[in-house]
């Protein structure tokens, strides 16, 4: 499949790195004080352990990844951690590598070529991906102790985007994207709310071989099958299966066993 973004243009290199200071230490706050055995609802079988541990790992292997401009798919995911003894210390481990991804982030040049396993073979590509898996975790940990988990309708459009965009190479972790196939069958994602992600739309069109985003322009010679309109932020947890499309909070239309099919195989 050849590797094009074919949807709206990302949000500036320096808004990824921005944001991800700012989320990381978000979670690092939600977590500080609370059990690190406490369970993550939205993660089966993780704790707040494991959701920091998991969030400080690839914030660092990406920093490595991203340092060294690897050229070709890494055969390991090793690297120095540093992680403390005490999983009560986690918070602070994980706040303490804020100023080296910074620093890595600064460093690095947004349009430098490498190895990426999704849409964008450029290093902004890891500093995108890195910024929603912290975002979404950060979602994920805060739920679970009970805080606002609120999220900046700008930056969950723009979540919503990087996931549909990359979906179609996540076969190697998300072997259900594979069932993701169709005749032609088209479902829109919609945001509803104001804040800068009002009117955004995704179209996706299921073909025998896959599936693809598709552009508008009032050309498709297909209606919507099936779409889904909500709040931005709603639609992005919604994507990643941190919310239901039976919830009020979204507009639902269309052949709802196509959605249902496709939420069942896209989980990433």
């Amino acid at each position: 499949m050849t590797k094009t973004n074919q949807a709206r243009h990302p949000l500036p290199y320096d808004t990824y790195r921005e944001a991800i200071e700012r989320e990381t230490r978000r979670f690092a706050d939600a977590v500080r004080e609370a059990d690190p055995a406490r369970a993550v609802p939205s993660c089966p079988d993780w704790t707040l352990a494991d959701l920091t541990r998991h969030v400080g790992a690839l914030q660092r292997w990406f920093c490595t990844l991203l340092s060294q401009r690897v050229q070709e798919a890494p055969r390991s995911r090793g690297v120095e951690l540093g992680l403390p003894e005490d999983a009560r210390d986690y918070a602070d481990w994980l706040a303490a590598g804020v100023p080296e991804v910074a620093a890595v982030l600064r460093d690095t040049d947004p349009a430098a070529a490498m190895w990426t396993w999704g849409a964008d073979p450029h290093a902004r590509f890891w500093a995108r991906r890195m910024l929603f898996e912290t975002l979404v975790h950060r979602v994920d940990a805060e739920r679970s102790v009970g805080r606002d988990f609120g999220v900046d309708p700008v930056l969950a459009a723009d979540g919503v985007d990087e996931f549909l965009v990359n979906l179609p190479y996540a076969g190697l972790f998300a072997p259900g994207v594979g069932e993701l196939r169709g005749d032609g069958e088209i479902l829109a994602f919609e945001c509803t709310d104001a804040g800068g992600a009002v009117g955004e739309e995704w179209r996706v069109r299921l073909e025998p071989d896959g599936f693809r985003l598709v552009s508008d322009g009032g050309s498709s010679p297909r209606a919507d099958s099936a779409a889904v309109r909500g709040p931005a932020a709603d639609l992005l947890l919604l994507l990643y299966g941190r919310r239901s499309r039976r919830e009020p909070v979204f507009d639902v239309s269309g052949d709802t066993a196509l959605l249902d099919h496709w939420f069942a195989h896209s989980a990433f």
